[in-house]
């Protein structure tokens, strides 16, 4: 019993011998054909390099609701508002992203938290946050395939919608079965391209707000008139749920630490950066559209394409730059693929993991010789053809309730996370280990977890206060909170069912799925210190 501890001290303050596996958990049926146990139990490859996840949790933030969601954020709370709603909402995101990491560098598994809701705080919160989870991407899934069908038709109406849906459905499926390195590789340079169209707008805004681009000099006059919020507190609050739900996807990177060649050099690194990227990629965006365009603009309104929304295009329209349109058009189409592309790997990742622990179907947690889990990437796209949905005039209004069922599920996640993170530290503190053998340790703990985690339930019950305004909308009501008794139901039936147990500190794994190679977190640190000015501003762009 002395030396399995010993061994088990050694791996958590990181000595080099210390490679404990345990991405998934292996095969208990008895099956004796050694082929099925492996196609069962067989763990993902770890293939994904740190420049790939580096641009994955970019990726997972720069989706198409940047390019055109915003502007729907900037006509409800102007140029002022936003700013406020999107850089709190960022701090909630950074000290989630805090939690995540300080856990996800010392126990890289694909589960991520749904596995550490599991080890930490109770089986049955794992199970219910695994389907919410699941849910979420796979509806996001489905949007993606909606918005780019109807995207495309911007050039071209010949071909039919429900024909682009299925083409990308196959595209997007076959870049899946392609295996964790073409994934990995994909990602990093659609994340690449969009990184670089943002950043080349951001140099062109400055142009036009100035005057040298354009027929006026506009500076800040948009946020004199028609002013700078459009409709004081309320319009702030109505934007907190737009930009929680445009951060969605930051916590991917858990899900990467799982497939990770080093998730101890990779994964800090990743984290560390999020600060910037946010402040970057979102804040700044809200900024240079909040000059640009007025809020009351009635384009932002547009009920026809995509395109005709976003803000990105009407500034470069206004500015006398005439392809503007197509530019950006082909920019979100590029946005789209990527996060449809994300969406899939995280929900297949997801439901594989639930498979392989008992709370999916045990078909869905087979994997083939290169470490793709094609039944789960089968089976999630196959549910996401509800896209199909949007077509018909009739079904619209049921796909758009439940891709909108979705939305309080961020909130879940983020707050859960931040759970697991308190609870991480009580096992740590039960258990006698010290806290500074943590190859990451989050910033500001405890107060920037709970802060997270009060802000995160506030926001699970604030997000669909809109339906209470005068006159009461029972129909919004139900689809903005569904999902919270749903959510309950599933935590409580399998409770009850399984006679699962609040997990004790002292009784918590802490130990399973250690992964120990490369450089420390600290060595890496020292070699980010001595590079350059620019080689650390590429890191935060790029990776």
């Amino acid at each position: 019993m002395t030396d399995e501890k010993g061994s088990h001290m050694e791996a958590f303050k990181g000595g080099p011998q210390a490679v404990v596996e345990g991405d998934v958990d292996s095969d208990s049926s008895g099956n004796s054909n050694p082929s099925v146990v492996e196609a069962y139990s067989a763990p993902l490859h770890r293939r994904l390099k740190s420049r790939h996840i580096q641009m994955i949790a970019i990726g997972g933030i720069i989706g198409p609701g940047l390019f055109v969601g915003s502007g729907n954020a900037l006509h409800l709370a102007g140029p002022g508002g936003i700013l406020i709603s999107f850089s709190l909402v960022g701090i909630i995101v950074f000290f989630v992203m805090q939690s995540l990491g300080e856990i996800a560098t010392v126990i890289p598994v694909t589960g991520s938290f749904t596995e550490y809701a599991s080890r930490f705080v109770d089986d049955s919160l794992s199970f219910a946050l695994g389907w919410a989870y699941w849910y979420l991407w796979v509806t996001v899934l489905s949007n993606e395939y909606n918005a780019i069908s109807l995207v495309i038709r911007y050039w071209t109406d010949v071909v039919p919608q429900w024909a682009w849906i299925l083409i990308f459905w196959f595209v997007f499926l076959a870049f899946s079965m392609a295996g964790i390195l073409a994934y990995g590789e994909i990602e990093f340079w659609l994340s690449l391209i969009k990184v670089v169209a943002i950043i080349v707008f951001f140099i062109v805004a400055i142009f036009i707000s100035a005057g040298s681009i354009g027929p006026q000099k506009i500076g800040f006059k948009y946020w004199h008139h028609p002013g700078a919020f459009a409709d004081s507190i309320n319009g702030v609050a109505h934007t907190f749920v737009i930009a929680g739900t445009l951060y969605a996807g930051t916590e991917m990177v858990g899900i990467t630490a799982g497939e990770a060649g080093n998730p101890r050099k990779a994964v800090p690194r990743a984290i560390r950066q999020v600060f910037w990227r946010i402040l970057i990629f979102y804040v700044g965006m809200m900024f240079f559209i909040g000059i640009l365009i007025p809020w009351d603009d009635k384009r932002l309104l547009s009920g026809g394409s995509k395109t005709a929304t976003s803000p990105l295009t009407i500034a470069l329209s206004d500015a006398g730059i005439g392809a503007g349109a197509s530019l950006i058009n082909a920019v979100i189409v590029i946005a789209v693929i990527s996060a449809g592309n994300s969406s899939l790997y995280v929900a297949s990742r997801t439901i594989l993991f639930m498979a392989r622990n008992g709370k999916a179907p045990k078909i869905m947690g087979k994997v083939n010789k290169a470490g793709v889990p094609w039944v789960a990437l089968l089976f999630s796209n196959l549910i996401a053809c509800i896209s199909f949905l949007s077509v018909s005039d009739s079904a619209g209004t049921v796909y758009e309730a439940l891709i909108t069922l979705s939305g309080v599920a961020t909130f879940i996640v983020w707050g859960t996370i931040n759970l697991v993170h308190v609870r991480f530290r009580a096992g740590l503190k039960a258990q006698n280990q010290s806290i500074d053998d943590l190859p990451v340790k989050a910033l500001w703990y405890p107060y920037g977890t709970y802060l997270a985690l009060a802000a995160n339930v506030f926001l699970i019950f604030f997000q669909g206060y809109t339906a209470f305004l005068n006159p009461f909308s029972a129909k919004d009501f139900v689809i903005n909170y569904i999902l919270l008794p749903v959510f309950v139901i599933l935590l409580v039936v399998y409770k009850v069912w399984n006679r699962t147990k609040w997990v004790k500190a002292h009784e918590m794994d802490i130990w399973t799925g250690r992964k120990v190679e490369g450089l420390g977190v600290r060595d890496v640190e020292k070699v980010d210190e001595q590079k350059g000015v620019l080689k650390r501003a590429r890191n935060v762009v790029i990776g």
